[in-house]
């Protein structure tokens, strides 16, 4: 959905929606870091605690937290990801 809101040209230029775009597809990295390469570290790390199964519970709860703050409005920036998301939605969409 993040890469829909990018490509449409109504938000191109909205640079909330820009944000909040890029901080949502910063965060589904997030989830394929967690689905691909997490899980085959999980025993070498710490053998009785998956520690790929808490980074997921980590980015449910961020990710529900975060479309609750998008959907009453209230600008919020994740501590690593909101900084990228910033800098990506200021720069120029068309490229140029």
């Amino acid at each position: 959905m993040c890469i829909v809101v990018l490509a449409v040209g109504k938000f191109r230029h909205d640079g909330v929606a820009r944000f909040h775009a890029f901080q949502g597809l910063y965060l589904f990295v997030g989830y394929l870091v967690d689905e691909l390469a997490l899980p085959p570290l999980d025993p070498l790390i710490v053998p009785f605690l998956p520690i790929s199964r808490l980074f997921e519970i980590v980015l449910l709860a961020a990710s529900i937290f975060m479309m609750l703050k998008t959907l009453r409005g209230a600008p919020f920036s994740l501590p690593l990801l909101g900084d990228l998301a910033q800098r990506a939605a200021a720069e120029n969409p068309s490229g140029k």
